[in-house]
């Protein structure tokens, strides 16, 4: 396996993963496939394309799929830049269960710990996702609040847990 950050000319393999993460796992995002079913080529490069402060990771399988994804973005206000937060974590279906998950976030604490000045990465899970909370928790991230019905994904609600790790 092979864990690195992602720049444009991974811009196709991370589209066909992130369409394939809203479809398999609608409730856990954000966002939805019709939304970024959307999205051009030019988009997506953008989206990825890593700063300083901004980096998508990406874990490649033996034969160069992309299986698994996580986003790292630092705040940008003057009094919140010692923040950063993780978005769009997903692995895979048919690779889960193999400490993938745990490798990219291990990955992300790195990199993020390299950032002047970051002192804090937050977090948010959906509530009955217990084995996305199992991994954050085993990486040192903790529990500091919840948003009811944070997320309406076809007429249900979803609860999200918020969670940091003090870096």
């Amino acid at each position: 396996m092979d864990i690195r950050i992602l720049d444009k000319s991974d811009a196709p393999l991370y589209q066909q993963l992130r369409l394939s993460s809203l479809k398999v796992n609608p409730e856990a995002f954000g966002s939805t496939f019709e939304r970024e079913a959307g999205f051009t080529l030019e988009t997506v490069e953008e989206r990825i394309k890593p700063t300083k402060d901004k980096f998508v990771l990406g874990v490649f399988d033996a034969k160069g799929m992309l299986v698994g994804m996580v986003a790292f973005m630092r705040e940008s206000g003057m009094k919140t830049a010692h923040k950063g937060n993780v978005y769009g974590m997903y692995v895979a279906p048919e690779m889960r269960g193999k400490g993938l998950g745990k490798l990219l976030m291990l990955e992300l604490i790195i990199r993020a710990k390299a950032c002047d000045g970051l002192e804090q990465v937050n977090l948010t899970v959906v509530s009955t996702n217990g084995a996305a909370k199992k991994l954050y928790e085993s990486v040192g991230f903790e529990v500091y609040g919840v948003e009811r019905n944070a997320l309406k994904f076809n007429g249900q609600y979803f609860d999200e847990e918020m969670m940091a790790l003090k870096l």
